[in-house]
């Protein structure tokens, strides 16, 4: 292969791969029209306010952009949703405790319906952005958010109180006098009874002025900082709000080369791992007393203890300290008010290695603390944080809720605040992965793998514990939503070899799911799409690693092997329901008709299996990671009867990283790689990913050293080809410039690299997608064939 650089030249290539002689006539350029091929599949699933219609976003005829259709669970009659109805199609902010009232944001006002007569009324309409309405504690108003305040409609005679004001900068002083200018204007004063007569009118008039004046609520000053998140407590006292402040540190730019003006234009993008991080604080407005006070962090369990990778560059291990002189940074997340005025909130410390749930003292800002998670490696998990919002609430006035991953795997816990006793509602190595509560808090909705980690399906737990009962039960994929009663729920279900439709059933166990869209074209529907099988293999250390097979005939079978690596690390591919990888999945069936064996691995590292295999890449990616690719590749060739010298390898974003690894460290296993949107180089990626892995660069330069390709690309000996577009602003073409820099360095010879100037991260032109598949196919065609 001819080595292609930056500016240079771009590998031109029209190859259409359509098979013949009886065999499937599936087309690099079909697969790669993505929805225009397979169908615009039901999506943003929700519920109309009556439990009797379902709106989805849809486009069966095949329009310009998607549109919003509803269908009716009872006559099952699908149509398009008309502009005046989307105008008036909101879901309730707030329901009033007694059902009477349901209060709406829209388009940055605020509706009220009365749900007796089902009539609405606008209660603003006006340029500024109204939002969160509530219905106050005592159910005579509404609060909401309007220009980072918070305002109170009465119910009763629809006037409007303003509650806080917040405002940015710093308040003006007055000006002291110099004592020289203080002297003078004694002497003038003293001198000169007139003058001294109008001051003393001045001041009287202000203080009538002021004794006058309608109650207004106090002005806080803000500064230069950024506010968001503002609650109220139920009682209306306290007002709890975050503070947000710029590091102001480097960012990266992205230059854009091809646009509509014809001038070059730089992307500002985001900083690299370990540069300065935004601050953040957690406030208290006493709205009685107007006196602010921050919420205190300084005293928090374990908030000075030092993560464990810093004895590893100790100088003196003897005299180590594994505690910080001060305290560590931390994220307070907004409040979750119980009905009589408790204060719950999650708190996480700057390094995600330690996660807090704890009570918040609104009268003093103290905090208490009621669990503490700690990881070495960091915080994470389904509802528990890192890549997923941590979930939590209020059972009673006297127990809460949470999702933990202390055992090892998310499971769903209860808490009494007063006296810390706790309870593991759920346990097993499984995997809870969202939970709801029930209107009448007597059950828990959840979402789980229980069945198996290659399968999601819908439960009810009675929120005293007991036996979890599965409601939904083919053998898929399950994305729930509920009825606002409860009573019936819209599922978007799922299969290997069978894309997402919507379907409704009723909400118990044994109930019919009924399917209500078919979406898949034509011309998807005539090609007979496998259904791979799930297999494990064995890996040298011993763990059971789950992988995807996909296996041709014997008659077209070639004895040559493509290994799939998923992106993002903390990911799940292995599956029985349809892939966000669906190009992919359509690639590998195209790679098995031409007589390919493929085979996809959840890697250490991967999404669904707990905390463990998530954690096995902490300070080391491209270890365990890799381990997993290269035993891949000795499982097919042990049992499969693969020619253990025509394997390839090929992913993006992680799993071109992966690729590059492989290729650079295992050049004897891969003979031939592509590399799409690949890290090069960790150091040059984000802080928020990055150093919960391999924490920053400065404190723990040994784990980036031995997880950049970069450092490894000495070793590479095979073909590659590597496949980027510029304008990606997760992962920057800058990563790969600098590896084709280090190659050219190295004089190495037979690799490629591929620009895509109109492409991000995620690629949207089919036309990019048929041009990024073909060069793959043509690498493997080229170097893994006999």
């Amino acid at each position: 292969m001819k080595q292609l650089i930056l500016g240079l030249l771009f590998v031109a290539t029209s190859l259409t791969f359509a098979q013949t002689n009886n065999q499937s006539q599936l087309t690099i350029d079909q697969i790669m029209q993505g929805d225009d091929f397979v169908g615009y599949l039901p999506e943003n699933i929700d519920w109309s306010e009556n439990n009797k219609d379902i709106y989805f976003s849809w486009n069966p005829d095949n329009d310009t952009i998607r549109s919003t259709y509803k269908v009716n669970i009872n006559s099952k009659k699908i149509e398009k949703a008309s502009f005046e109805e989307l105008k008036l199609k909101m879901s309730p902010s707030d329901v009033s405790k007694d059902g009477k009232w349901s209060v709406y944001d829209n388009q940055g006002d605020i509706f009220l319906r009365d749900n007796k007569t089902n009539t609405l009324k606008r209660l603003t309409n006006t340029n500024e952005y109204e939002s969160n309405p509530q219905f106050s504690a005592d159910q005579t108003s509404i609060i909401y958010q309007q220009s980072n305040n918070l305002y109170k409609w009465h119910l009763t005679d629809g006037t409007i109180e303003q509650l806080t004001d917040f405002k940015s900068g710093n308040e003006r002083p007055e000006r002291p006098l110099s004592d020289q200018d203080q002297w003078l204007k004694d002497d003038q004063l003293k001198y000169f009874n007139i003058l001294e007569k109008r001051a003393n009118e001045d001041k009287a008039q202000a203080y009538r002025r002021a004794q006058a004046r309608f109650e207004r609520p106090e002005t806080i000053h803000i500064g230069d900082k950024r506010l968001f998140g503002l609650d109220i407590s139920p009682d209306m006292n306290y007002v709890v709000y975050r503070l947000f402040s710029s590091s102001n540190g480097k960012n990266t730019v992205v230059p854009d080369y091809v646009t509509e003006s014809g001038y070059t234009t730089d992307l500002n993008t985001r900083s690299k791992v370990g540069g300065p991080e935004n601050g953040f604080e957690t406030w208290i407005l006493n709205l009685k007393t107007s006196d602010t006070y921050q919420v205190k962090t300084d005293n928090i369990v374990g908030i000075k203890d030092k993560p464990n990778f810093l004895k590893d560059y100790a100088e003196n291990p003897s005299e180590y300290k594994d505690t910080y002189e001060n305290p560590r940074d931390v994220t307070v997340s907004n409040p979750i008010f119980s009905d009589d005025g408790k204060t719950l909130v999650n708190v996480t410390s700057s390094d995600n290695k330690d996660r807090w749930i704890m009570l918040l003292n609104l009268a003093d800002g103290s905090l208490k603390n009621i669990d503490r998670q700690h990881d070495d490696a960091w915080i994470g998990g389904p509802g528990v944080g890192w890549f997923a919002e941590s979930k939590m609430g209020w059972l009673t006035n006297e127990t809460i809720w949470f999702m933990s991953e202390k055992t090892g795997y998310t499971h769903l816990y209860t808490a009494n605040v007063n006296t810390g006793n706790k309870k593991a509602l759920t346990e097993g190595n499984f995997e809870i992965l969202d939970v709801k509560l029930s209107n009448d808090k007597k059950t828990f909705y959840i979402t789980s793998n229980k069945v198996s980690p290659h399968e999601h399906h819908f439960y009810h737990l009675p929120t005293k514990g007991g036996k979890m009962t599965q409601i939904t039960s083919k053998k898929g994929g399950h994305e729930v939503i509920m009825s606002p009663d409860e009573t019936q729920l819209a599922i978007r279900y799922s299969y290997a070899n069978k894309p997402w439709e919507l379907y409704v059933m009723p909400n118990k166990a044994g109930a019919d799911m009924v399917q209500l869209t078919t979406s898949t074209t034509k011309a998807f529907n005539t090609y007979n799409w496998m259904d791979p099988e799930i297999i494990n293999f064995t890996a040298t250390d011993g763990a059971s690693v789950p992988a995807t097979l996909y296996k041709p005939t014997a008659a077209k079978k070639n004895g040559a092997a493509v290994i799939f690596v998923h992106g993002a690390g903390y990911l799940q591919n292995v599956h029985y329901w349809w892939p966000s990888y669906f190009r992919e999945y359509m690639f590998h069936n195209f790679l098995v008709d031409n007589g390919y064996t493929v085979l996809a691995i959840d890697f250490r590292a991967s999404a669904g299996y707990g905390r463990d295999w998530r954690t096995a890449i902490y300070r080391h990616m491209g270890g365990k990671d890799l381990d997993d690719q290269v035993d891949g590749a000795k499982y097919l060739v042990s049992s499969h009867g693969i020619d253990k010298d025509r394997i390839g390898i090929y992913g993006g974003s992680y799993g071109g990283f992966i690729t590059l690894m492989a290729l650079f460290n295992a050049p004897d296993t891969f003979k031939s790689g592509a590399a799409l949107r690949s890290v090069t180089d960790w150091a040059h990626y984000n802080h928020g990913y990055t150093s919960n892995i391999l924490n920053t660069p400065v404190e723990d330069p040994k784990a980036y050293q031995k997880s950049s390709p970069l450092y490894f690309a000495e070793g590479f000996k095979g073909h590659l080809v590597m496949l980027h577009g510029m304008i990606d602003t997760n992962v920057h073409f800058q990563d790969v410039v600098r590896l084709s820099q280090r190659l050219i360095e190295l004089k190495k010879e037979n690799w490629e690299l591929a620009v895509f100037p109109l492409e991000g991260h995620g690629f949207v032109e089919s036309s990019s997608w048929s041009d990024e598949y073909r060069r793959i196919y043509k690498l493997f065609e080229e170097t893994l064939k006999k």
